[in-house]
């Protein structure tokens, strides 16, 4: 096919609110060494985006200012030395940026086949939150089957992600939501226990769960006061894995709980990991849990689509927390 000179993208017209994303005429890039153009039919739309709109996240140098860190559609071109993708091939891939657009690089080996089973909307929900649990789930902490795993924000990206791959892999899942249909829709998931943190505590409730043992991971989106709250409810030996801090990054925090439990509290970031190591999480995806997404097992939780052109209602949406699973754009 004969590819266009130009693209619509989402740009961010200067930090501030969802207002500030607007369509723009930009150059189509080409794939360097290493690298394939994918035509994009949908890209998700996560967190990190919206702070990198409003100025607190800025890309990794040499990184696209295009927001945009997860997509799904076919393979267009190909740079010199790819050997796994050929033309025409639909894929979904991890990105540096440049999600919000007709066309986005990718690096060859952060790109996963579609399922047969998913839409194009719903292979592009998965690439973030898949590589950000499987790393801090699989490769940093070892879940098992039998084990324990809090998650709290059940119902967000990372939540509705978190809770699927625990499961499918043997644990039992206890979440935090903040709602009576969040927690119904944890329920479905298939949390064992589900506590709305606004009425309950999950602390006590972790030790009810769990017979005063503890959990034995615990995927913390949130930080803040909850960090010591974390340490009262892991189990001896636990790891606590923080994935992000909605309720801010410093905390208060008894230590010597760290010490006494023998605690590891982890954390790590995404974007700026290298091309290897997001390789490597990739590989470990495609051979793990792959598998039982073809089989129709684990399927990602699409809240709402919007076009490309209402990025900024989809980041309004995202801004009110009421979402369920993930938000995309279709291009």
């Amino acid at each position: 096919m004969t590819l266009p000179a130009r693209m619509t993208v989402i740009a961010i017209r200067a930090p501030g609110g969802p207002e500030m994303l607007v369509p723009e005429e930009r150059p189509v890039p080409a794939p360097a060494s290493g690298e394939i153009l994918v035509m994009v039919a949908a890209a998700g739309v996560n967190r990190p985006d919206v702070r990198q709109r409003q100025g607190n996240y800025p890309p990794p140098k040499g990184a696209t200012d295009i927001p945009g860190l997860e997509i799904a559609g076919e393979v267009v071109a190909l740079g010199s030395d790819v050997k796994r993708w050929k033309l025409g091939d639909k894929v979904c891939a991890l990105v540096v940026g440049g999600g919000y657009a007709q066309y986005c690089l990718a690096y060859e080996p952060h790109a996963l086949p579609v399922p047969p089973s998913l839409s194009m909307a719903e292979a592009a929900a998965m690439p973030e939150t898949f590589f950000t649990c499987w790393q801090n789930m699989f490769m940093r902490a070892d879940v098992k089957s039998g084990d324990w795993v809090l998650v709290h924000g059940g119902t967000s990206g990372i939540g509705t992600t978190a809770i699927m791959l625990a499961k499918a892999f043997g644990g039992n899942v206890i979440t935090t939501a903040g709602s009576a249909e969040k927690c119904a829709a944890a329920k479905t998931l298939g949390a064992d226990v589900v506590v709305n943190y606004k009425t309950e505590d999950f602390v006590a409730m972790t030790k009810e769960a769990t017979g005063g043992k503890g959990a034995n991971l615990i995927v913390d989106i949130v930080g803040g006061d909850y960090v010591d709250k974390n340490y009262d409810c892991a189990a001896d030996q636990g790891v606590i894995a923080q994935v992000s801090f909605t309720g801010g990054p410093k905390a208060t925090a008894n230590f010597a709980k760290l010490m006494q439990k023998r605690l590891h509290h982890t954390g790590s970031t995404l974007r700026p990991r290298t091309i290897a190591e997001k390789a490597a999480i990739a590989r470990g995806i495609e051979e793990r849990v792959w598998p039982l997404v073809v089989a129709g097992k684990i399927k990602p939780v699409i809240d709402s689509s919007y076009p490309l052109a209402k990025a900024s209602d989809a980041h309004a949406r995202m801004e009110t927390s009421l979402h369920i699973g993930k938000i995309v754009l279709t291009i």
